[in-house]
């Protein structure tokens, strides 16, 4: 398996290759995701990522100790950057997820790039995929069969 760091030394050498930025940001953008889809049922009230000025519906859940991702968007920019985000922390232990905070953004000069008003939606989105790690993994310590212990 793939070190959570590994995984961001191999996105942050796939667009460092894109010498301007901002055609970088365009090919995150444009890039297919890995993360499997949201589910129409998965886009709810409860899975809006609070403080994005476009809507963000964010859906975790742990799968043989991995928290495994799905999101979507409203905005193509917003879902672009949301996703990058996601595939880092996507199959990776909900610890790890907790321990590790994203340098990609920084690395490109995404930081640079982006609005005061985007940064904070993304730091809004970090701190919900924080939010399901330490839930999901919550969730599995207090299961046993199948049945919830509270």
């Amino acid at each position: 398996m793939t070190s959570l760091a590994e995984r961001q030394q191999r996105l942050i050498a796939r667009y460092r290759v894109i010498d301007d930025v901002h055609e970088r940001l365009a090919a995150i953008v444009a890039h297919k995701t890995t993360l499997a889809p949201l589910t129409a049922g998965e886009r709810i009230e409860a899975n809006l990522v609070s403080g994005c000025v476009s809507r963000v519906w964010l859906a975790g859940s742990l799968e043989n100790g991995l928290l495994r991702l799905r999101l979507d968007a409203e905005s193509a920019l917003v879902r672009g950057i949301a996703t990058l985000l996601c595939e880092i922390y996507d199959g990776t232990p909900p610890e790890e997820v907790v321990a590790t905070e994203p340098e990609v953004f920084e690395a490109l000069g995404l930081d640079r790039l982006l609005s005061p008003t985007r940064l904070n939606g993304l730091a809004n989105i970090r701190r919900r995929v924080k939010e399901l790690a330490v839930t999901d993994a919550a969730d599995a310590v207090l299961s046993i069969d199948g049945l919830r212990l509270d």
